[in-house]
C-alpha cells in the first residue's frame, strides 16, 4: 500500500455487497437459463451442464466487470 492511503471501508463494503446481490442474479440467470434451454432442446442433462459451465463463465466476466466499473466509482483507498 502506497504511504499516506487509507482504506475507505464504507466504499468496501458497499462494493462488495451490491457484488454479492448482482452476483446472486448474474448466476441465478445462468443456471436457470441453461436449465431451460437444455429442455427446450432436449439436450440431456450433459448438455445442460455445458450450458451450465459457459452460463458461469459469463456471469463471472459480468462480475468482474462490474466490480472494476463499481471500483472506478467508489475507489477503496484516500489520501490521508
Amino acid at each position: 500500500m502506497a504511504q499516506g492511503r487509507r482504506i475507505v471501508w464504507l466504499n468496501v463494503i458497499t462494493v462488495i455487497s451490491a457484488a454479492i446481490l448482482i452476483g446472486a442474479e448474474v448466476f441465478g440467470a445462468a443456471f436457470a437459463g441453461s436449465w431451460a434451454l437444455a429442455t427446450l432442446f432436449e439436450l440431456g442433462s450433459t448438455g445442460q451442464r455445458v450450458l451450465d459451465v459457459c452460463f458461469v463463465l459469463v456471469g463471472l466476466v459480468v462480475m468482474a466487470q462490474f466490480v472494476r466499473f463499481a471500483h472506478r466509482i467508489e475507489p477503496f483507498t484516500a489520501r490521508g
